[in-house]
């Protein structure tokens, strides 16, 4: 597999998570081990531009893939994060960036969320408008983020950075 651009060669047992052979066999520290089940959001990592959880991945499954770590991104939603205060810790930060990546790059291509307007979608379930993707509003930014948790509580500042890559006003 590539991780940030170099390509990886792994002799590895098949029940080791994407997210330790990361960490512990590579040495990539960004994604975060916080809950271990998928639940938190701490360890996304980006599969081919997708946001996955790497603890719930298994490593072989992506053999031949290309896996985008926090050190891997240079993303104008890192300076976003900066402005806006979107991180305290700082230890969701490398997964709240990946995942919000890959949530801008879902919302352009017109993937509807569970609070999509509906009359913003055609019948498909796509995403129609006169500007060729439904309107990036706060509800939905929270909703396409909800899979990412934050103890410190840095939503507002992580939905306000989001929102400024997005170049939606809030």
């Amino acid at each position: 597999m590539k991780v940030n651009g170099s390509l990886v060669s792994l002799d590895i047992e098949p029940w080791v998570s994407l997210l330790d052979a990361l960490r512990e066999r590579l040495g990539v520290t960004g994604p975060k081990k916080g809950c271990d089940q998928g639940g938190c959001g701490a360890c996304t990592v980006l599969c081919d531009g997708v946001r996955i959880n790497s603890c719930l991945a298994l490593a072989v499954q992506y053999d031949g893939c290309e896996i985008t770590t926090i050190e891997g991104v240079r993303h104008p939603l890192q300076e976003a994060f900066v402005r806006h205060d979107g991180f305290q810790c700082g230890y969701c930060t490398p997964g709240q960036i990946c995942s919000a990546i890959a949530m801008l790059a879902e919302h352009a291509a017109g993937m509807p969320s569970a609070v999509t307007d509906s009359s913003m979608t055609d019948s498909s379930g796509a995403g129609s408008s006169m500007a060729g993707s439904p309107v990036l509003t706060e509800a939905e930014v929270r909703e396409r983020m909800s899979g990412n948790l934050c103890r410190c509580g840095a939503y507002n500042g992580i939905v306000d950075a989001i929102m400024d890559v997005a170049g939606a006003a809030r």
